[in-house]
């Protein structure tokens, strides 16, 4: 099943299940006061853009990328009700490198563990390059993502549920005989119905050391590890991983 056929069972509720906390914003609002205005961000599959919305009413110059044509509309939707600097795109991650310009962003960043779905390690090192790349000299990138060192359990592992009043959204990893891992997502409505948003889709367990190295041989030279947008520290048992490399 294609990633972008079943987006649309959640794009009326992403806003509710991935919602922007206050301590998220505090930490951006802390690492873009590094710079000098304007700040230039990237947001990497970015959803929705509710969080970009945000930021670039802040006055932040955000361009957003998106491969789900239902999400990207969504965000598009949004954008055309205010004037802001800010644009979305459909782009996939693996194709950023080719078509934005090198040295240009203050903050590279990809949220909610969008990450994992580059499910290929070589592709995943590519990503982490192209990320340096697109930097400017002293930039930014920023992850969110599941602790897959805490969530190896085999054949199924499951993630923390994420809930609204209307919605519940159950994450799963499976892993196969050959220890391939594969993500499976059903969304609940409020009526008890289950909706698929993600079957079978590959995924790779990138971990906080796998991060390291792969940050480091991109041209990366620090590495910082917490296990929530409040900076607490990450520790094995965090629910989530949140890596801020420069």
């Amino acid at each position: 099943m294609n990633i972008m056929e079943v987006n649309q069972n959640i794009v009326e509720y992403y806003d509710e299940l991935y919602p922007v906390s206050e301590d998220q914003k505090k930490f951006f609002a802390e690492s873009i006061n590094m710079y000098q205005q304007p700040v230039k961000l990237l947001s990497i599959e970015c959803g929705t853009g509710t969080f970009e919305h945000g930021l670039a009413v802040d006055g932040i110059d955000v361009t957003g990328l998106e491969s789900s044509p239902e999400l990207l509309a969504s965000a598009n939707r949004r954008r055309r009700t205010q004037l802001m600097s800010i644009r979305f795109f459909q782009m996939t991650p693996l194709e950023m490198g080719r078509f934005l310009g090198k040295g240009f962003y203050n903050i590279v960043t990809m949220l909610n563990g969008r990450i994992l779905l580059t499910h290929d390690e070589t592709l995943l090192k590519k990503l982490f390059y192209d990320c340096k790349q697109l930097l400017t000299e002293k930039g930014q990138l920023i992850l969110s993502l599941p602790n897959m060192d805490k969530f190896s359990a085999v054949p199924m592992a499951t993630l923390p549920d994420r809930k609204s009043i209307r919605t519940a959204l159950y994450t799963q990893i499976w892993t196969d005989d050959k220890g391939n891992k594969s993500l499976q997502l059903n969304l609940q409505t409020g009526n008890g119905k289950m909706l698929p948003v993600m079957k079978d889709i590959p995924i790779y367990p990138l971990t906080a050391k796998e991060i390291q190295s792969f940050a480091m041989d991109a041209g990366f030279t620090q590495c910082n590890f917490y296990g929530s947008f409040d900076r607490q520290p990450f520790t094995p048992e965090s629910d989530y991983l949140i890596a801020q490399l420069f």
